[in-house]
């Protein structure tokens, strides 16, 4: 792989599966204020090959859509300001301090910092799509960044099913907090490339049904060192961590 613009396909994401993968998880989530631009720059410093964030569709000035990286619903946790995303506009929003006197991102302003992290390849993004809305968005802006390396996921299976309705090639993960029956049927029908899951879900038996299915495992997320050899013994793919200091030695094992 190189720096040349590539369609980003399911083929090209299984290089990324090729060692154990450690995703920083909304960056460095335990060492710098998550999703915003120094926790991804020190994941990326780390060495992670891949990082997550949360995107949010909101409305500018101009009544122009913006895709706004922040994770819950609210933005009191992880701001100084109060009340739903969805009340703020693209302005409102940038004048919050997410942290450390840090904005919220935009998608464009993480994917630009990743761009100038290129080694033998571009580091993989995960876009999780939170809040409703963001597949239309998410593939209007893939479409015009065909060089990314991007896997889309979502708790939201029919925001996935919109994505992919859009979009037939960018890889996706549908996410799961709890096992269900249905997960490899859920994963056929969006034409999945992977699953991510809870790490309390993981038991061999799952691990081994979703491999032996041609899908690869992501859990999240986990921080401890044991608990993410544990992992990659039973065969997970890789795992998300806010503390990819801890877990970057797995990686090249």
């Amino acid at each position: 792989m190189n720096k040349d613009k590539i369609r980003f396909d399911h083929a090209a994401f299984t290089y990324y599966l090729s060692s154990f993968l450690v995703i920083g998880h909304r960056g460095a989530a335990g060492l710098a204020p998550e999703n915003t631009l120094p926790s991804f720059r020190k994941a990326l410093d780390l060495g992670c090959r891949a990082i997550e964030l949360d995107v949010h569709a909101v409305r500018d000035v101009e009544d122009t859509t913006q895709l706004m990286v922040i994770h819950d619903d609210t933005v009191q946790r992880t701001t100084n300001g109060k009340g739903l995303v969805s009340n703020h506009t693209f302005e409102q929003l940038t004048k919050l301090d997410a942290g450390d006197g840090n904005p919220i991102p935009r998608l464009a302003e993480v994917t630009a910092l990743v761009a100038q992290h290129f080694a033998d390849a571009q580091p993989l993004i995960n876009i999780e799509l939170k809040g409703r809305g963001t597949a239309a968005p998410t593939a209007r802006f893939l479409q015009a960044s065909p060089g990314l390396a991007v896997l889309i996921s979502s708790f939201d299976h029919k925001e996935l099913a919109a994505f992919r309705a859009l979009d037939d090639t960018t890889p996706i993960a549908p996410l799961f907090e709890r096992t269900r029956a249905s997960m490899l049927d859920t994963a056929s029908a969006l034409g999945a490339s992977c699953l991510n899951v809870s790490h309390r879900m993981v038991k061999p038996i799952l691990i081994e049904q979703c491999n032996d299915a041609g899908y690869p495992v992501l859990v999240y997320t986990v921080n401890q060192k044991l608990e993410a050899q544990r992992l990659r013994a039973l065969g997970v793919g890789g795992v998300f961590t806010d503390r990819p200091d801890v877990l970057m030695a797995l990686s090249g094992d």
